[in-house]
């Protein structure tokens, strides 16, 4: 059966069990065992049925042993236990599982292949980051990972370079074959960036090719360079689906699999491609999924198709980090734009005099029109800015993110399409002129700035219509200035909860100014929070080493 994209299947006349594989045209299922609970446990990569002779058989993945160097082989429980307290680090494992390797501070402790360490020593990069620590030591020894970590912390490096190690390891590619490695992402730019590090890290591996497989780029050259053989393939996942429709690519080879910013893809409807993908893999195939956050839709999706997955959190998930100054700023709708241009004409005011570039700053906005009318103001005030939205074609979204991260333009006005993965070394200032739906979007838009280590500064502007937002944000501040580890839930399930508890309070307040006369009433958020808040372990904030973001 012809692989058939879920929206466009009809449920009337095709029913497609969950646990059922699908043949891609150029995948034959029948190679691989069709007992899908192998795909979920440790004997995937130990047993495979072989495949029939008239099939052209994909060579058997090879997962080499690792060991650190000696020096970390010899520490002792309490050494480890110092390591994981001093990078705050949080790592559990299933107890019938394996105990998860030791996270190591060195990239020679790590034992990697010279030319990675050559071209790590070439990028000046000094020290692992904690995220990096922990996981590629996981990700070198074969291990499946859901990694979790706050924004800016290293997350690319930490699966990029153990696969690269992963891949100089195999068998090399025919022409016709699939990727040995595939990294799926929720967006172009995100994809761009991952492909980038993933070439960083391998300029001194001539025989490792990469393909980069997204929307709105030509089809025509991605099919082209899938069909002549790369090792490495990033993609998004309506793209990379086209292409196994079309016979282009294979799963057959791919024993190397990354889930980079789940949670944003879930977000984004692309659940049913992941499945498909997922279920469809080698049994001999390992996987690491990266979150910014832990909804529990990703601890579903990891509880089906990783295996005895070591687990690693660093730092508070899921809350704004203690790098950013927050600054909350109430306006009335209609003196939004005059109020962000006072502001940002006096930074640069400012930077004139003391002789500095004006710092590179990032304007939010909730729609599309906006964003380019708030960058046609800019421009007209003499301020050097560009719009980044989805309404912009990929040349343009591209374009404008070269100017940005030049520093030929200082200011990019975007929606939330730059909130998620968008790495920009340098960012100083993040405006929300529209404040986000929910405090999990928040929280992934200061993010922007004040990645690995770094600080930074966030203003919102807000009105009354954001009050039960600004409420949590301030509790959230609070909470951090005192300590307190509280982390919000995130997902769809807890931002459509948050969307109806603020749209309720805001009747609620409404309906008590008309009886008494009185303006709005405060938001108790203690209780209006509580299904939004869960207890994290109380240990203290930790910062990753500034040696690059992700």
């Amino acid at each position: 059966m012809s692989y058939v994209p879920p929206h466009m299947r009809n449920t009337s006349s095709t029913t497609v069990d969950n646990n059922t594989k699908l043949a891609f045209p150029s995948f034959n299922s029948n190679s691989y065992s069709h007992n899908n609970n192998s795909l979920y446990n440790a004997s995937r990569r130990t047993s495979a049925a072989p495949p029939p002779s008239r099939i052209l058989s994909a060579p058997d993945p090879v997962f080499p042993p690792w060991q650190p160097s000696q020096r970390v082989s010899r520490m002792n429980p309490h050494q480890i236990e110092e390591v994981c307290l001093r990078l705050n680090l949080d790592v559990t494992v299933a107890s019938d599982s394996p105990a998860a390797p030791t996270p190591i501070e060195s990239f020679t402790d790590m034992c990697l292949d010279p030319s990675i360490m050559k071209d790590i020593a070439y990028h000046d990069y000094t020290r692992p980051t904690s995220i990096q620590a922990q996981a590629m030591p996981i990700a070198l020894s074969g291990r499946d990972l859901l990694g979790c970590a706050e924004t800016g912390s290293g997350k690319t490096a930490a699966f990029t370079i153990p696969m690269i190690q992963h891949c100089v390891a195999q068998t090399p590619i025919r022409r016709g074959d699939g990727p040995l490695a595939l990294v799926l992402a929720p967006t172009r730019e995100l994809a761009q960036q991952i492909e980038k590090e993933v070439k960083a890290f391998s300029r001194s591996i001539e025989s490792l090719k990469t393909a980069i497989v997204v929307g709105g780029s030509n089809i025509e050259k991605q099919r082209s360079e899938l069909k002549a053989g790369v090792e490495v393939v990033v993609a998004t996942p309506g793209r990379f689906i086209d292409h196994l429709q079309q016979g282009n690519t294979s799963l057959s080879r791919v024993s190397f699999f990354v889930l980079d910013e789940a949670d944003r893809m879930l977000d984004m409807g692309f659940e049913p491609q992941i499945r498909e993908v997922m279920r469809n893999l080698p049994d001999k195939h390992q996987t690491l999924l990266f979150s910014a956050t832990m909804p529990v839709e990703i601890e579903v999706l990891a509880k089906e198709y990783l295996s005895s997955p070591v687990h690693v959190k660093v730092g508070k998930v899921s809350s704004p980090t203690t790098n950013v100054l927050q600054n909350l700023v109430k306006v009335s709708e209609n003196e939004k734009i005059d109020r962000l241009l006072d502001l940002l004409v006096e930074e640069a005011s400012q930077a004139e005099k003391s002789g500095h570039p004006f710092p590179l700053t990032i304007v939010f906005v909730e729609r599309k029109t906006r964003c380019d009318e708030v960058t046609e103001a800019l421009i007209a005030q003499g301020l050097s800015a560009v719009s980044l939205h989805g309404g912009r074609s990929q040349g343009e979204r591209e374009s404008a993110l070269h100017y940005f991260r030049s520093s030929s333009t200082n200011i990019l006005v975007a929606t939330d399409v730059a909130s998620r993965g968008l790495d920009v070394t340098g960012v100083s200032h993040v405006i929300n002129l529209d404040l986000p739906k929910t405090m999990e979007d928040y929280v992934h838009r200061i993010g922007r700035t004040g990645r690995a280590g770094s600080t930074g500064l966030s203003t919102s502007f807000y009105t009354d219509r954001d009050m039960f937002l600004v409420a949590n944000i301030r509790k959230a501040i609070a909470d951090a200035e005192s300590g307190n580890t509280l982390s919000f839930a995130t997902g769809k399930f807890a931002r459509r909860k948050e969307k109806e508890a603020a749209a309720a309070q805001k009747e609620a307040n409404i309906a008590l100014s008309k009886n008494s006369g009185i303006g709005t009433a405060s938001v108790n958020i203690e209780d209006k929070y509580k299904f939004m808040m869960s207890a994290s372990n109380n240990k203290g904030e930790g910062t990753a080493d500034s040696a690059w973001d992700d």
